[in-house]
């Protein structure tokens, strides 16, 4: 730095301020943290959002599991609830953690078996929103195959940031639980299995 030539008449002013300017070291802390401040902010923000989808979908599959218990064992269907209700004991389950409104959407199927029960996606690809027209409330009989699927609309908490974990227009991320058993072989006590 000291070598640089600066011509003209006024060359050995400006040559002991730059060489002042140089040396000075005053705020270099300042500068070396704005240079790395928005990377190592990003990261942490990140970093929590991806953590606050994984808690609330580990809830969300929670609550779907304790309330698809009683559709497993019979008490659902002898107690003769409906959708609603069961909407109503997954509700119970979610810590006050997520709201139970129109963003929580349900749908329980029977299947003949197993292999038929897939898991298809329900974000409609068009519009980027949840596609609920196929969704039904079944909750079956003894021995048969269900299928309980419990979608939450998540919106997320950085939106700007946090822009390539949505999976939904808005964005919002769509959590989804499933749970698939056979129902047990509850009520009449001659029935066989399937």
């Amino acid at each position: 730095m000291r070598n640089i030539p600066i011509p003209g008449v006024f060359a050995p002013v400006w040559r002991k301020r730059w060489e002042r300017f140089a040396d000075d070291k005053r705020g270099l802390a300042a500068v070396e943290f704005a240079m790395i401040a928005i990377p190592f902010f990003l990261l942490i923000f990140g970093l929590l959002e991806v953590c606050v989808i994984f808690i609330m979908s580990s809830v969300l599959e929670h609550g779907a599991s304790e309330a698809a218990r009683a559709i497993r064992t019979g008490q659902f269907q002898q107690a003769g609830f409906d959708q609603a209700q069961f909407k109503s004991d997954i509700c119970a389950e979610l810590f006050g953690m997520l709201s139970c409104d129109s963003k929580l959407q349900l749908d329980v199927q029977t299947f003949a078996d197993f292999a038929s029960t897939g898991n298809p996606d329900p974000i409609d690809p068009a519009t980027g929103d949840l596609a609920t027209g196929s969704f039904g409330f079944s909750p079956g009989a003894q021995n048969q195959i269900v299928v309980v699927r419990v979608f939450y609309e998540w919106d997320l908490l950085i939106p700007v940031m946090s822009a390539p974990l949505a999976n939904m227009s808005g964005s919002r991320r769509l959590l989804q639980a499933t749970i698939a058993f056979r129902n047990e072989p509850f009520g009449n006590s001659s029935a066989t299995g399937t």
